[in-house]
């Protein structure tokens, strides 16, 4: 009997036993199951907190980039023009008329300013000591000397604008050059372009004459071709010398008008080792190309437009 009690006691307490651990089991389970959802809930939030912060980040650096790299490019185009401008005294009420070719125009300018002339009209627009100021643009890309001249001869607004015009600036020649490329592709010697200076010259000539004509007061500038037809024209052992021969061609004829001035800027792509020719055809003048010839065309217009 003592030994059935005995077992009886071992198993009461083995059963006792039992409940008392399932119950320790089970309660500390559901004590520590909790605070791994509260921990995890913590961990996600400064996980969270992380990405929401570099998101905001990520869009605005590129912004932070882009607007500086941008600045510096137009400032780097726009500043010394400024900065070689900001001491002249502009006159009241300066017109300006600008006819020509793509160079007037601006193309190959990647700030999509306008090339030279846009370049001239932000100079005197930022100038505190400008008065009014209007430039009208009338460049097109292609044009000819033969193209200029008739529409010269025949749009009233362009004729109407020079003669209220106190300045008239011209780039107009190269693509009388790219002419005679185009008609003698197949044997493109160097006597083709000496044949066809006397035609430019005559054109120029009428050119200069119907501007003088319309405002015999006005100053008229033209400007030099520069010579980018190196790298193309291998085959002509003088390509070098045909930029310089039209230009003497264009300074003989400024030379026939009073008020009348011959701009060079061919020297200005020939001694530098910049890339001043657009990427696109290396032919137009780029942005700091059309820095350039800003900064020369408004050395030689400066005592026009100042008081």
């Amino acid at each position: 009997m003592k030994i059935w009690r005995w077992i009886a006691s071992v198993v009461l307490a083995i059963t006792i036993g039992f409940f008392i651990v399932a119950a320790f089991i089970y309660s500390p389970e559901d004590a520590v199951v909790q605070p791994p959802e509260k921990s995890t809930q913590e961990e996600k939030t400064p996980s969270e907190e992380p990405d929401e912060t570099s998101e905001p980040k990520e869009k605005e650096e590129p912004t932070e980039t882009e607007d500086p790299t941008l600045g510096e490019g137009l400032r780097d185009v726009f500043t010394s023009v400024i900065e070689s401008a900001k001491d002249i005294f502009i006159r009241e009420d300066l017109h300006i008329t600008a006819l020509g070719d793509s160079l007037t125009e601006g193309i190959g300018d990647g700030t999509g300013e306008g090339g030279y002339v846009g370049i001239l009209e932000k100079t005197f627009a930022e100038n505190p000591n400008a008065g009014d100021i209007t430039i009208d643009n009338y460049g097109k890309i292609g044009h000819r000397t033969d193209q200029l001249l008739k529409r010269l001869q025949n749009e009233e607004d362009m004729r109407e604008s020079v003669k209220e015009s106190d300045l008239v600036l011209i780039t107009i020649g190269a693509n009388d050059l790219i002419e005679v490329v185009e008609e003698n592709i197949t044997n493109l010697n160097y006597q083709a372009f000496v044949d066809a200076q006397q035609g430019y010259e005559e054109r120029l000539r009428e050119i200069l004459r119907i501007v003088h004509e319309e405002n015999p007061d006005a100053s008229i500038y033209l400007i030099g071709l520069y010579n980018p037809f190196e790298g193309y024209f291998r085959n002509v052992p003088e390509v070098g010398q045909i930029a310089g021969d039209w230009n003497q061609t264009s300074r003989m004829v400024v030379n026939d008008f009073n008020r009348t001035t011959f701009i060079p800027v061919r020297d200005i792509f020939e001694n530098t080792t910049d890339d001043l020719l657009w990427d696109e055809d290396h032919f137009h003048p780029n942005e700091k190309g059309y820095k350039r010839i800003a900064e020369r065309v408004l050395e030689y217009i400066r005592e026009d437009i100042e008081q």
